[in-house]
């Protein structure tokens, strides 16, 4: 549970007039950390962080196994098995995508294939890219597929305290920043032709951000298309970022000469984008978790509003745009180590306890 304020920083936003609860729809799971809608009814895929994907039926069954990596993944810490990406046309197709970290400490994009019998083909697996990582921390992990068809994957800086390397603010590799990839009919994949440094000298093509610490999780409106990035921060700041979906890319987010909107050190942040809100690292907070817009029809008052957590101290607030603002409110406050959050196929909102259970936000 967290503090009632923040000694030192901010006053805590004030609670929401929103009554919301948490209704338990998985328990017992092995370090839980992503969850999706894989659209055949109501089933939702887990990703387990020490190895397994499992599958969540909406009879109660209990989980089955869909894929186990476990004898691939080094799992502990920021490490493991971080996420999976559904193709857009999953239902045809049976493709999806993992995100993990692989025996020698690397981060590992790999593809695989519902067969025709309806089961995983484990044998499938294709390596569509692979990067090294100098530390074990900041290790991002997230893949998500956004409204364009493409597929966004987020890498930390690499690790280490203040990004001893420079990598958020170097062109010349992943670490540090957001990629946007063309994956569909490829064999591992192609570089969109509308990314923004595809054609500018000294600077990877497949960027399409820059300037993040450890982007963990980040999602795109179903509605607007807006992309809502949450980076880990450093010593103090906590920061959420919002790219309009007309945005051609290339923002930076300003790490490491930023904090937040805080200066961390001197130097030139060309084309920095401040966050929408940052929150300080006190009252038992640690580390922001990302998580959606809300466009479930469960809860109206809540719709457009943008909902995360941090995974420390347990809090779930909501930003809601107030003229050119977002203002923060406090929506629930419960002793849970956030991991993720998720949406089911409705729409709601999925809170992923790293404990072990899945919940879903419903109406109070």
């Amino acid at each position: 549970m967290v503090a009632a304020g923040c000694v030192g920083g901010p006053p805590a936003p004030p609670a929401s007039d929103v009554a919301v609860a948490l209704e338990e729809i998985a328990t017992g799971l092995s370090e839980p950390v992503h969850v999706v809608a894989t659209g055949n009814g109501s089933e939702l895929w887990v990703v387990e962080q020490t190895g397994k994907l499992r599958a969540l039926d909406a009879d109660g069954a209990p989980p089955r196994t869909v894929l186990d990596l476990s004898s691939r993944t080094q799992a502990g810490g920021e490490r493991g098995f971080l996420s999976v990406a559904l193709d857009p046309r999953f239902s045809e197709t049976g493709t999806f995508y993992v995100s993990y970290t692989d025996n020698a400490g690397d981060s590992v994009l790999a593809r695989y294939r519902v067969g025709d019998g309806g089961e995983v083909e484990a044998d499938s697996g294709e390596t569509v890219l692979t990067q090294a990582q100098p530390f074990s921390n900041h290790n991002g992990g997230l893949a998500l597929f956004g409204p364009d068809g493409y597929l966004y994957i987020g890498f930390g800086d690499g690790g280490g305290q203040g990004d001893p390397s420079g990598n958020g603010q170097k062109p010349s590799t992943w670490l540090g920043k957001l990629l946007r990839l063309n994956v569909t009919n490829e064999t591992t994949y192609s570089v969109p032709e509308d990314n923004p440094f595809r054609a500018k000298a000294g600077w990877l093509p497949e960027i399409w951000a820059y300037g993040l610490r450890n982007p963990w999780r980040f999602s795109f409106d179903r509605a607007t298309g807006d992309l809502w990035i949450a980076d880990v921060g450093q010593w103090e700041w906590e920061e959420i970022d919002r790219r309009a979906a007309e945005s051609e890319g290339g923002e930076n987010y300003g790490w490491n000469l930023f904090e937040g909107s805080h200066r961390f050190r001197a130097g030139d942040a060309p084309d920095h984008v401040r966050p929408v809100y940052d929150y300080r690292r006190t009252g038992g907070h640690c580390a922001v978790t990302g998580g959606y817009v809300y466009r479930g029809e469960a809860i109206p008052a809540l719709v457009g509003s943008y909902v995360f957590g941090d995974y420390c101290s347990g809090v779930v607030w909501t930003l809601t745009r107030v003229g050119e603002s977002w203002e923060p409110r406090l929506l629930l406050d419960k002793d849970l180590s956030i991991a993720s959050f998720g949406e089911d196929a409705q729409g709601e909102i999925l809170v992923i306890d790293r404990g072990g259970s899945i919940q879903r936000i419903v109406a109070g």
